[in-house]
């Protein structure tokens, strides 16, 4: 297990749990001694508090850090200078990751004006550079939480990344968008494409699902409503030390994920 490098990517329409399962998933994996690296690419930043982090404690976002961004990066357009495009950000993690739990590292990307296809701010070459290459950093897994879709940073998971987890509720619009983000992370190359069926009430839900998506994704899997959840937010700590029904589904989930490696 320690050669093992898992890289997945967890994506959704807002409001589906997309952070919640991040987080659960990151205790899941630590919980079985491997270090994770939880890494929060959703500028509403919430992963920390979802982890655990007290709101006490703020943590400036890698797209803040300025002198880190003009080390690696170099020259910004318009102001002179030359950038680089390809920089060594193996000491990222080691720089500005903060503890977040037993095992568990946190690393807050932050938000990035201008992010998109053809975007060569500097922000963005750092951030999407990050995405690309996490193989080279040191952590066995590295758990990314995406804003809604995978469109700013599409090219780079697809380089990083070998699971996508895509979320969805039982929403008509959730369910759109996990449909199109399946093609889109299958068209990036991305390995593993799961869908992940949250706050399912009845089995009933999840066949209507599995027939709607037929063919669409490599599993499904469901977690159910599990009312620990909205009574421990925004922690789930309490949820993993006091064993809600989640996180026996979240358990199987990350077996399920080791073994595809």
């Amino acid at each position: 297990m320690n050669n093992r490098k898992i890289r997945v990517v967890v994506a959704g329409k807002g409001g589906v749990g997309k952070t919640t399962l991040t987080a659960l998933l990151a205790h899941a994996f630590s919980r079985r001694g491997m270090p994770v690296l939880a890494v929060d690419g959703d500028p509403q930043a919430n992963l920390a508090a979802t982890l655990g982090i007290p709101a006490l404690h703020p943590i400036t976002p890698l797209s803040e850090q300025k002198a880190y961004i003009q080390e690696k990066i170099g020259g910004v357009p318009g102001r002179g200078g030359f950038m680089v495009l390809n920089p060594d950000i193996a000491d990222v993690a080691d720089r500005f990751a903060v503890p977040a739990g037993e095992r568990i590292r946190l690393l807050v990307m932050g938000g990035v004006r201008n992010a998109g296809s053809g975007c060569l701010c500097p922000e963005y070459t750092l951030i999407s550079t990050i995405l690309a290459s996490t193989g080279c950093l040191p952590d066995e897994v590295i758990l990314l939480d995406t804003p809604a879709g995978l469109e700013h940073f599409g090219r780079a998971v697809a380089q990083g990344f070998n699971c996508a987890l895509i979320v969805t509720d039982a929403s008509y619009n959730a369910r759109s968008v996990a449909r199109d983000l399946s093609r889109l992370a299958r068209q990036c190359g991305i390995r593993d494409v799961i869908l992940v069926f949250n706050r399912m009430h009845s089995g009933s839900d999840l066949k209507e699902i599995a027939e709607e998506m037929e063919g669409l994704f490599l599993d499904i899997r469901s977690m159910p409503h599990d009312p620990c959840l909205p009574r421990c937010e925004p922690s789930v700590v309490p949820v993993v030390e006091g064993e809600c029904p989640v996180m026996k589904r979240v358990n199987s989930l990350a077996e399920f994920i080791l073994s595809r490696d």
